[in-house]
């Protein structure tokens, strides 16, 4: 989705001040308020500033890479622009404040910035381009914009609907729509994995179930309060105890139940052949 970034570029002067704990102060020089002012740096120059949709100032000058002046995600900015073309730009995070004043009149401009990321496919609703960027498939055309599990991995295949589909890893090799409407990561984990194994202390079944994240919770609670983390690696096998046997390296996929390991890290079962 695209949002306004702001340009403004002239000959100002920066202004930043940042404000000191007493506490982070030496004991000698502390002074009797809890905080104080540390002296403002001003730079004067021309320069270019930045000010992105996330409250984040940047002021560039001719050289390198490092902005002379920024301040990250600003709790809040404030512009002000007078008759003869000039500006004041005024961000806060914090006890940190960064004006950015003007000499005479300057050049302002507004333009549209997207996330950027790789190119994951086409978006089926406005034919833009789709991208990979901030955990999410996101169009650059529209608000189309999808949440991926952390661990997923993009594919160049799509599904029937348009969009790219991706894998997951959950104790196997999930191949998913990235539109959680189209398809949903927890009802083919359940089908794979719901009941699969017994609980260690009671000998129920273990659930496959969700509260922020999926996990494995005994089908006997709340008489048994037992659970588990769903397995991320690649399920092998099975363990004495009843839960499953997981790869003990991410890099092998010919794991076997010899060379794996339970799924609880305490346990001292020997492997169950599958």
């Amino acid at each position: 989705m695209t949002e306004p970034v702001r340009v403004y570029a002239g000959d100002c002067t920066t202004t930043y001040r940042a404000e000191t704990q007493r506490s982070e102060m030496p004991r000698a020089s502390k002074p009797s308020d809890e905080a104080v002012s540390s002296d403002p740096r001003r730079q004067r120059g021309r320069v270019v500033v930045v000010h992105k949709p996330d409250g984040t100032v940047l002021v560039h000058d001719a050289e390198g890479y490092q902005p002379v002046a920024w301040l990250t995600r600003a709790d809040a900015v404030h512009r002000e622009t007078d008759g003869e073309g000039g500006f004041a730009l005024v961000a806060v995070k914090d006890d940190s404040r960064l004006r950015v004043e003007s000499h005479g009149g300057a050049d302002r401009e507004r333009h549209g910035a997207t996330p950027a990321g790789p190119e994951t496919g086409t978006c089926p609703d406005c034919d833009g381009t789709l991208v990979r960027a901030r955990g999410a498939v996101t169009c650059l055309d529209c608000s189309a914009e999808y949440g991926l599990p952390r661990d997923a991995t993009t594919l160049d295949s799509t599904c029937e609907c348009g969009l790219p589909r991706m894998t997951v890893e959950r104790g196997a090799r999930f191949e998913l729509c990235v539109d959680r409407e189209c398809e949903q990561l927890d009802e083919a984990v359940r089908e794979r994995f719901d009941r699969e194994w017994s609980c260690p202390e009671c000998g129920g079944d273990l659930r496959v179930l969700r509260e922020r994240t999926l996990f494995l919770g005994c089908g006997n609670y709340p008489e048994c309060e037992a659970t588990f983390a769903l397995p991320e690696r690649k399920v092998v096998g099975s363990c004495e105890c009843g839960l499953p046997r997981v790869r003990g390296d991410d890099s092998d996929d010919s794991a076997r139940a010899d060379d794996s390991r339970c799924l609880d890290p305490d346990c001292t079962e020997t492997p169950e052949t599958v």
